[in-house]
């Protein structure tokens, strides 16, 4: 029997990274009997082991809670979100599945960079917040400060503000409470034709696509036909379920639930996240809104160790792409590297954790290439070209504009760590927006800065530098012009495409001075001179020469006439310049990793 709409509440909890999401889900669980203490353990929606290992959640987790309040039986879905820049998007898409929020806030720490960034995603859904400050059982807290800094900064109200501890369990009741009071109900009616909303999906091996749903309007059930809107494929549905937190079959879903459907659907391309689900014999009229598609930030090449597992790769990347809409991947083939995929991320710890996620649950060795963004060329005849490669990038005669993203970059620091961070952000090519006061202590700083120099360690740098205290978010702006060049390495004066890389032309000379040297320690020594070069364009910037091994020719002969050595010797001369035109070089796999490392 599906529960009253009335009666349901949706709502996720979102935060910034460690404030205590994964946590103080898992007391709404036990606090509410849906599962034991036996059973209980930390982190328990954070499934992965890459999640477990790196205490952080990466993936969405929905779970179905029962709560008694004023002898009403309430259903919550709870969707636990993650916390970190790269997985904002997951964040997004939870939300739209939701009708309202816990906004938690570190009771010690205070507003962070990514609080604010998801209070106004949350805002903008139109949801109702419900903020709360988690850790208040510690001894180091700042609560009347932090009170002030919500207030100041989002405009949230210091007496709605709850006071709770994941860990212990103060509040747990109240926040409850609040959720089922606070939060309102869905509004769609189950008499309506089937419109829900797919926000998630996984692969498994036995039953094919498992749809993670929202149902919207109308109601789905056991043996009905489906399609999805957006492809107009139809499936019979097997069986339908709720997060409890494992999977537990039901009868149906109605208006205003959340849960999973299994339709035998083998294809993987069949759905699509943002997808309206909806009844074959009565449908929608028109598909329910969905995701804006994320744009990836970051480009990098994945290709196999051994080349044979190509097509083992392409099915990997195709599972993972299931439950990651954000992740793209496309075939690229590589001189150096055989054949591999070009994929996109939305910044490195995504990159990160893609990469091994794939080595872990496929078991495949990768070669991941040096990581660029998208760039933008406006070309002579007027064609706007996007980069996501160097090796597309036009000869110079042809390029009339190259353009870089920027993006707006918010810092929270303490104030002792202003001008430090001032100073880093202006070694970045960042220009300088403004600065607010947060409190006494700590302050927001704004920069617009190139995408390029925040993705790769701007991250690590503001935590060294303000000792862990420094939080940041960024807003990708656009494109906008730059002294762009395309750096290429040439050994024996042939290009290796897969070590171009596209860099700002003040440190051109240096990243090349610095690849070339890397490559020369990595590339053995051949019968032949070997000059290992960087070049942008026709002119070479830096060089090192790998100096060809040496046979003692003369060996045998003692004493007696110079000439015949000579001979000797322009004859080994003529071999090696021979030799040098047509030897090929031998770059090892090891030698493109070790060059990938360290350029990153």
């Amino acid at each position: 029997m599906a529960t009253k709409t009335s009666l349901i509440r949706n709502f996720s909890i979102i935060a910034h990274i460690d404030h205590g999401k994964s946590t103080l889900a898992d007391q709404f669980l036990l606090q509410t009997g849906t599962i034991t203490r036996r059973n209980f353990q930390d982190q328990l929606l954070d499934s992965m082991d890459l999640e477990r290992e790196r205490g952080i959640t990466i993936r969405m987790h929905p779970v179905t809670i029962y709560y008694e309040h004023k002898g009403l039986r309430y259903e919550l879905n709870l969707i636990d979100t993650p916390g970190h820049v790269d997985f904002s998007y997951e964040v997004s898409r939870s939300l739209a599945a939701c009708e309202g929020v816990i906004l938690l806030v570190d009771a010690f720490q205070g507003v962070q960079a990514q609080t604010v960034a998801n209070a106004y995603l949350a805002m903008e859904h139109d949801l109702k917040i419900v903020p709360a400050l988690n850790k208040v059982d510690l001894q180091m807290t700042r609560i009347d400060a932090i009170l002030a800094e919500m207030e100041t900064s989002l405009g949230i109200d210091p007496l709605e503000v709850l006071r709770v501890s994941g860990k212990t369990g103060i509040g747990i009741e109240e926040a409850l409470q609040a959720i089922v009071e606070r939060v309102p109900p869905p509004s769609g009616k189950p008499e309506d034709p089937l419109r829900a909303l797919v926000y998630n999906s996984h692969f498994d091996v036995y039953r094919g696509v498992v749809v993670y749903v929202r149902v919207k309007e109308g109601c789905i059930k056991k043996g009905m036909k489906i399609k999805l809107m957006s492809k107009g494929s139809e499936h019979e549905v097997l069986e339908i379920g709720q997060f409890r937190p494992g999977m537990v079959p039901c009868e149906e879903l109605s208006a205003g639930q959340v849960g999973y459907v299994m339709a035998q659907i083998r294809s993987l391309g069949d759905v699509h996240v943002g997808d309206t689900v909806t009844e074959t014999n009565r449908p929608a009229t028109e598909a329910l809104p969905g995701y804006k598609e994320p744009k990836p930030m970051v480009y990098s090449g994945l290709y196999p160790v051994n080349n044979h597992e190509f097509e083992d790769l392409r099915e990997a990347l195709g599972k993972l792409k299931l439950n990651d809409s954000s992740f793209t991947y496309m075939p690229e083939n590589s001189e150096g590297l055989g054949f591999g995929f070009r994929c996109g991320f939305l910044g490195m710890l995504h990159r990160e954790i893609i990469q091994q996620r794939v080595e872990r649950e496929s078991g495949l060795e990768l070669i991941v290439t040096a990581p660029n963004v998208t760039y933008e060329v406006l070309s002579r005849n007027g064609e706007i070209i996007s980069i996501d490669n160097p090796q597309k990038v036009p000869d110079a005669g042809q390029i009339e504009e190259f353009r870089e993203p920027i993006v707006k970059a918010s810092f929270i620091v303490p104030k002792e760590n202003i001008g430090d961070i001032m100073k880093l952000c202006t070694e970045r090519r960042g220009i300088y927006i403004r600065t607010e006061y947060l409190s006494p202590t700590r302050a927001i700083i704004v920069y617009e800065l190139p995408l390029a120099e925040v993705i790769y360690d701007l991250y690590d740098k503001l935590k060294s530098l303000t000792h862990g205290y420094g939080t940041m978010d960024y807003d990708v702006l656009g494109f906008r012009t730059a002294d762009l060049v395309r750096l290429d390495i040439l050994v024996h004066k042939n290009r290796v495409d897969a070590l171009s890389i596209i860099v700002h032309r003040a440190f051109a000379d240096q990243r090349g001075r610095k690849l070339v040297k890397k490559l020369r320690g990595e590339i053995d020594r051949h019968m032949f001179e070997i000059a290992i070069q960087a070049a942008i364009g026709s002119r070479i910037i830096a060089r090192e020469t790998i100096s060809a091994m040496k046979k003692d020719v003369t060996a045998k002969c003692y004493g007696g006439d110079i000439t015949r050595k000579r001979k000797l010797w322009s004859k080994q001369a003529a071999g090696k310049k021979r030799m040098k035109m047509v030897g090929q070089v031998d770059i090892p796999q090891e030698a493109f990793l070790a060059v990938l490392e360290s350029d990153q």
